[in-house]
């Protein structure tokens, strides 16, 4: 029998003695009659992922149409688990279907967004575009266009929509001519960032295909919250859904 090494046995030791992974599940709420629910990732005390499972129920059960109103109201506003709140910043899930899409032009094709905000839920709802000053430094590659809807709406300085924000869009979209399938964008209210957000078109997800979106590093962020440098849709043949999946926390930057 063969003795093990000092390194192995510490190694052993080592992985005997770290905390496995928890979930943590936060709320629930019906979009089209099936059930999106927020969740955590933790080890001991460290939220090591943070998202939503989104079933195909929801997906499909979508009305191809809706009647427009504005500004916008979401279809679910769902909370984050205690635990991800208190260890990340992030709080709140905002579901939007958008079955005519929205300018810019790239994006008017049905699709979702899924905002994961750093605030309340009270606090989202109350966000009125009312300060129209942009943030002075965006993720490198992001531009913060204003948006002419037209009569009675106006323009949108920023993209900033009431109860959700300004957009920032991956400057290179804008002008792309390929047909659009997802975005990642970064959320801001009063200069400050409050949210990320899958954008994703529907036929993305009625793919039924698992996929990743760019996480940029985020200037301005409050000390206090950590950003995911990592997303990734697992889709689950099985339980027919989407896993949305946040990782990879940075600290607040300068």
């Amino acid at each position: 029998m063969r003795t093990l090494s000092c390194m192995a046995l510490a190694a052993l030791t080592l992985a005997a003695c770290s905390p496995k992974i928890q979930v943590v599940q936060g709320s629930c709420a019906k979009v089209n009659g099936a059930d999106v629910c927020t969740w955590g990732e933790m080890r001991g005390t460290q939220v090591t992922a943070f998202g939503a499972t989104v079933p195909m129920a929801a997906i499909t059960g979508a009305p191809a149409e809706m009647k427009m109103v504005w500004p916008p109201v979401a279809d679910a506003s769902i909370a984050m688990p205690a635990e991800v709140a208190s260890g990340t910043g992030f709080k709140t899930l905002t579901v939007f279907w958008e079955p005519h899409g929205h300018p810019p032009k790239m994006m008017a094709v049905p699709h979702w967004d899924f905002h994961f905000y750093d605030m309340p839920g009270a606090e989202v709802a109350a966000i009125g575009c009312t300060d129209t000053v942009k943030p002075k430094t965006l993720p490198a590659g992001y531009a913060l266009p204003d948006m002419d809807l037209g009569p009675p709406i106006g323009v949108l300085p920023g993209v900033c929509v009431p109860g959700m924000g300004m957009h920032a869009l991956v400057a290179s979209e804008l002008s792309d001519t390929m047909p659009w399938t997802k975005s990642l964008v970064i959320g801001y209210d009063h200069q400050k960032p409050v949210f990320v957000e899958p954008m994703l078109a529907n036929a993305t997800m009625l793919a039924k295909k698992s996929f990743t979106l760019a996480v940029p590093m985020v200037p301005g962020m409050a000390a206090t919250s950590h950003y995911p440098t990592q997303f990734h849709a697992d889709f689950d043949s099985t339980s027919q859904s989407y896993k949305f999946v946040f990782s990879g926390f940075s600290g607040g930057a300068p």
